[in-house]
């Protein structure tokens, strides 16, 4: 793919659930950014900054739209990553509004831990749902007074939270929260979260071809539960001696409950720009990444010595290999140029202690992912 021309030839990358590599019209828009209105937004009154206003403004709308919700149901608040969101989004929840809270066994570390800590801190219950082999959560928890938080895709098999739709109704039947963790879905799989009823939804925009960046899209009924974890600059209208008046309190501004300080601008920007870029992926471009990863997830199941994490093909997927260590694997595909991660890839307590599963390698595919590179990692891995 042309967008992906500036990678060397002899090099693969295949880390893409870490973090994606930026298409170049997300690069130009970094570039834009620092060398034609490099300037801070908000409260600004000059040309650069009322660019970048304009621009950042236009990102928060694409959000919404990419997943199909409403501003007028739905803001869009930007931080640091998706850990950083979610610990947010647990922290400014109104302890009174929390009875229990609810999790799953194939979370990432990010809710996983964020849910022990919470336990601990309000001394309040902590329930880990065993999730069903194709991903599906049961529904036989009752959740009144819960906050639930699990992933709508896994991080080390990509299988998805199938009864998606389900979960949350039956939450919300309940009088709970839910919070979805969609890290590993935004790049390839958002028209499941198409106009979603969560409560909140975080992600990571390095994960869909965008820069660094976090990002919380929360549901404006969940307002009236929420307290500021963090204050600072650009979070109110009004200081008085011993006390302030909250911008959020302005439904043109609710997004700055959770945006303390300044913000990055540039990464904010180049997300608009990552999705009007995914908006524009062809069918062949999809095909071309569903070929990838049928191809590979054949060769990797037909090695005898491979044992494969995933159930079925996914652009996302584990393995390890009898009698050899995965860092080694890794380390020597490195070698060659190809690029993988290897371990438990924060997914310790499912991976580990549930499948007490070695530490694995993971191939992540992406846009990125060319013939070449699926030839040269079966050409790697060939004597296995």
């Amino acid at each position: 793919m042309n967008d992906f021309s500036y990678l060397d030839p002899n090099t693969t990358y295949l880390d893409a659930a870490c973090q994606s590599l930026r298409p170049q019209p997300v690069i130009g828009a970094l570039n834009q950014y620092y060398l034609k209105h490099n300037s801070c937004g908000e409260r600004v009154k000059y040309p650069w900054g009322e660019k970048t206003d304009q621009l950042v403004e236009s990102t928060r709308q694409k959000v919404l739209k990419f997943l199909k919700l409403k501003s007028k149901d739905y803001f869009t608040s930007f931080t640091l990553n998706t850990t950083y969101g979610i610990n947010l989004l647990l922290n400014s929840i109104d302890p009174k509004y929390i009875k229990k809270v609810v999790t799953s066994d194939i979370e990432h570390n990010s809710p996983f831990l964020a849910t022990i800590s919470l336990s601990q801190r309000l001394h309040i219950p902590r329930v880990v749902l065993t999730r069903h082999d194709d991903g599906s959560l049961p529904l036989e928890t009752n959740f009144q007074g819960a906050v639930v938080i699990v992933n709508c895709a896994a991080n080390f098999d990509g299988r998805q939270l199938l009864n998606l739709k389900e979960v949350i109704k039956k939450v919300h039947a309940d009088g709970g929260i839910i919070i979805i963790d969609a890290a590993q879905a935004m790049a390839h799989y958002h028209t499941m979260l198409e106009k979603t009823e969560a409560d909140a939804i975080c992600f990571s925009a390095h994960k869909m071809y965008a820069a660094s960046l976090g990002v919380i899209v929360t549901r404006r009924d969940l307002l009236p539960k929420l307290t500021p974890a963090f204050l600072g600059g650009g979070m109110v209208d009004d200081v008085f001696q011993d006390g302030y008046l909250l911008s959020a309190e302005n439904k043109d501004h609710t997004y700055t409950i959770f945006e303390p300080g300044l913000q990055a601008w540039a990464e904010i920007i180049s997300l608009g720009t990552a999705i009007d870029w995914l908006e524009h992926r062809t069918k062949k471009d999809q095909a071309n990444l569903s070929a990838y990863t049928q191809e590979l997830y054949d060769f990797l199941l037909d090695k005898p010595k491979v044992h494969l994490v995933n159930q079925e093909p996914n652009p996302t997927m584990s393995f390890y290999v009898d009698g050899m260590d995965s860092h080694l694997i890794g380390a020597a595909l490195g070698k060659q140029g190809i690029m993988t991660r290897t371990g438990y890839f924060c997914a310790h307590y499912y991976l580990d202690k549930i499948r007490h599963l070695p530490p694995l390698v993971r191939c992540s595919l992406s846009y990125a992912t060319r013939d070449s590179d699926i030839d040269r990692v079966k050409s790697a891995l060939k004597n296995l």
